[in-house]
């Protein structure tokens, strides 16, 4: 009787531990609304119409009638969505010389770009779980390959939108206090950001096809075919492709995306670039619009003039119905096909773009 007494304390204690967590935790998740000239800025976007932002293409989204069968296929053929063995993760060496153009992938769209000297942190990730809890939502495939204490000087953080797969709380709250970096976002976000303690004189919020230099390195927004939100409402903030440019070597981010005749206008405008890191993963019949396939990818990569590819968006999180391996299966087959160069790195292997290794499938020998 006594030893069941204390389990019960023990599962009384931990759920009540649980509960203070979520009721302190979880409205932190959600970021915070614009307000001020914050908000004043967002209203005068040219995106911005009857209180939200709009693509230039429209874009459809999932609808709440397919919602059962996407749960009941998600329930189903659990295997096939995660490698069967252990994912290679690299553990990058420390330092390192960010002169020339690499390309460090360290897992689903976070990535480092060292530039002509600069480096640039995209989207970053480091939390076990891209969800508002730490008990539920998408959970990480493979550890972070290095981590964020370890991580060289940044000399700016890029955020592509505030879905949490790409905006995480944790890992914000850490570089800010890790780095000095500045943290350039898509407007709106940088009320989120500011809600998690960094200050305001750290943010750059840009608008499509507007410019902030950082450390000599260009930082431009361009548009991409998405939607935002971190809770129930969405579009109260803008979603970006980037442009990353330094003094003579160029990179381009997709971001999240579906594909739209945009990119054609971005590789006129700003092209070519050396590389480009696009999202080929996470896409399905029932959000064609929002997401790319491999193949769209590839056609991306090649209307922004892209010279090497690096697909992202894959691997480190199951957040759609896809067979693990085949975003990597079929952005290689379709970058044969087109004749373009392509690098496909383990998390954490840091590309030298003007001297990429040779895809080896090695996501093959795991899934």
């Amino acid at each position: 009787m006594a030893k069941r007494t204390r389990t019960r304390t023990v599962i009384a204690l931990a759920l009540g531990a649980a509960a203070v967590w979520a009721a302190r935790d979880v409205p932190a998740q959600l970021g915070a609304r614009a307000s001020g000239a914050r908000r004043e800025r967002i209203q005068r976007s040219p995106q911005y119409s009857e209180g939200r932002f709009h693509n230039t293409v429209p874009a459809s989204q999932v609808v709440a009638g397919s919602m059962p069968r996407l749960a009941l296929a998600a329930a189903t053929d659990r295997d096939s969505r995660r490698p069967h063995q252990p994912i290679p993760v690299v553990t990058p060496a420390p330092g390192g010389d960010a002169r020339g153009l690499h390309i460090t992938w360290y897992g689903h769209s976070s990535a480092l770009v060292e530039i002509e000297g600069r480096r640039v942190l995209l989207d970053p990730v480091w939390s076990d779980r891209c969800s508002p809890s730490r008990l539920a939502g998408p959970r990480r495939l493979h550890e972070p390959p290095v981590p964020l204490r370890e991580l060289p000087p940044i000399d700016a953080v890029v955020i592509s939108h505030d879905h949490y797969d790409h905006l995480d709380m944790a890992t914000i709250r850490t570089l800010v206090d890790l780095q000095a970096a500045r943290f350039l976002v898509p407007l709106g976000v940088g009320a989120h950001l500011e809600s998690w303690g960094v200050p305001a004189g750290r943010i750059v919020e840009l608008d499509w096809n507007e410019s902030a230099t950082v450390a000599g390195i260009e930082l431009t927004a361009t548009p991409a075919r998405h939607f935002s939100g971190r809770g129930l409402s969405r579009d109260e903030t803008l979603w970006a492709s980037w442009v990353i440019s330094g003094p003579t070597r160029k990179v381009f981010y997709s971001g999240d995306t579906g594909y739209f005749p945009g990119f054609a206008a971005i590789g006129a405008e700003h092209g070519p670039f050396d590389a480009t890191l696009v999202q080929v993963g996470a896409y399905g019949d029932a959000w064609p619009d929002i997401h790319m396939t491999p193949e769209d990818g590839v056609a991306t990569h090649e209307d922004v003039r892209g010279g090497l590819m690096v697909p992202v968006h894959w691997a480190t999180f199951n957040l759609a119905l896809h067979e693990w391996a085949e975003p990597a299966d079929r952005t290689w087959r379709e970058a044969k096909a087109r004749g373009v160069k392509l690098a496909v790195p383990r998390p954490g292997e840091r590309i030298d773009v003007d001297n990429p290794p040779a895809v080896d499938g090695w996501w093959q020998q795991v899934s």
